[in-house]
């Protein structure tokens, strides 16, 4: 079973890369771009069936290890 988990930045946590990407995306004449905010996306690979243990294994990588949620949030997808 194929997961993915995707993580961003909470709201009020300063992103220097969304910055970067969002200024030179005007620079370049794209000026109808209000803001980015980058983040990391992972597709995980799961030897389980059930949707419900599948979720729950992928809840705790993110909590443990993908995902720093002092200043990010994380969302899971079931593909």
């Amino acid at each position: 079973m194929k997961i993915s988990a995707t993580i961003i930045l909470k709201k009020d946590v300063l992103d220097p890369q969304g910055k970067v990407v969002s200024q030179t995306l005007k620079n370049m004449g794209y000026k109808s771009v209000v803001n980015i905010r980058q983040g990391k996306y992972f597709e995980i690979e799961l030897n389980e069936s059930d949707k419900k243990k599948a979720k729950k294994v992928v809840e705790e990588i993110s909590k443990k290890l993908l995902a720093n949620t002092v200043i990010e949030n994380y969302t899971i997808n079931l593909d």
